[in-house]
């Protein structure tokens, strides 16, 4: 037969990831405001990671303003560059990552909120492989909880935070930034005994708060086991914690001291410093990371960035584990 009338050639090569603008052709304060200056779903054909704005704050017991935590670890994200030396990894030349916009929240309605994430999440995921989600205070944990176990079934969970968010009900209601791992802890999205909380500090409403957690699962490491034990000591025992399972990683900006976060909904003295908050991320490299979400930067009361400079770095540690999967 004709080679010329023969099937055409093979276009199954992957496509080269279209990354960032270049910083040294467009300058930083200028082009599209989404994260790290990234192409928007809509502008490319395929995607593995997609950073997610969740702009709900309804659920919050103190400050609220968390609803612009998106946008402004967008404009934050502007300074990071194309490579992580750190992991040696080009966390945007391995993989195709995008900017997959907001999801439009009912700020009246708590309930209808959480199920237009869950609806919003598990459609996007049907078009990329993993969602980095920046919020928007702690509740949207729980829907993208949700959303994620029927990919991957019940997860360990992995959550940096000065709270446990395990409790039962603030003024009667049942869904808020407190209580969102009490919940996915009732509804069977977590695994038995492969949970832990990072950065816990601070005073309680009573003992029972630590027996309540205990009973579901939940490990605590404290601030101050942190400081004690050393970034490498503490990172071994989130891996040995999590094992082998899909993890879930949810990220309170408030887990870092004020110092570095102070702009979040609830602050409390005695946090983690940004450097032991990477420094503990990239020693999960090689973990099955299912997805994450950083919360809680509430940008009205940051001040020269720092709180969203922090989160759009954590950010991109989270990009870039993904990517160090991949090499």
């Amino acid at each position: 037969m004709d080679e010329s009338s023969g099937p055409p050639a093979s276009t199954s090569e992957p496509e080269t990831p279209r990354g960032p603008l270049d910083p040294l052709k467009i300058p930083r304060f200028a082009g599209p405001s989404t994260f790290a200056r990234l192409p928007r779903l809509d502008e490319v054909g395929r995607a593995d990671v997609a950073v997610l704005g969740v702009p709900f704050d309804s659920g919050v017991t103190y400050r609220p303003g968390a609803r612009f935590g998106p946008i402004a670890v967008r404009n934050a994200s502007r300074l990071l560059r194309a490579y992580h030396p750190g992991l040696d990894v080009k966390p945007f030349a391995a993989q195709q990552v995008v900017d997959a916009g907001d999801i439009a929240c009912n700020p009246f309605s708590i309930d209808e909120a959480i199920g237009q994430i869950e609806r919003h999440a598990t459609e996007l995921r049907d078009e990329v492989g993993r969602l980095v989600c920046i919020g928007g205070d702690h509740t949207i944990a729980l829907p993208l909880l949700r959303s994620l176990r029927e990919q991957r079934g019940p997860l360990a969970l992995v959550h940096f935070d000065a709270h446990l968010d395990t409790w039962d009900t603030y003024f009667g209601a049942s869904y808020t930034h407190g209580t969102p791992f009490r919940r996915a802890w009732e509804e069977g999205l977590l695994l038995e005994d492969r949970s832990i909380h990072l950065a816990i500090r601070g005073p309680l409403f009573s003992a029972q708060d630590l027996v309540d957690d205990a009973s579901f699962g939940f490990r605590i490491v404290t601030a101050l086991d942190i400081l004690s034990e050393g970034i490498d000591a503490v990172a071994g025992r989130i891996r040995e914690r999590v094992g082998d399972a899909p993890v879930y990683v949810s990220i309170d900006i408030d887990a870092l001291d004020p110092a570095f976060a102070p702009g979040t909904g609830t602050p409390e003295a005695g946090g983690m410093t940004s450097r032991e908050m990477l420094g503990i991320l990239r020693g999960l490299r090689g973990l099955d990371l299912a997805g994450a979400d950083i919360v809680e930067v509430a940008p009205a009361y940051d001040h020269a960035e720092i709180t969203a400079v922090a989160a759009s770095h954590i950010a991109y540690e989270l990009i870039a584990l993904f990517a160090a999967d991949r090499t």
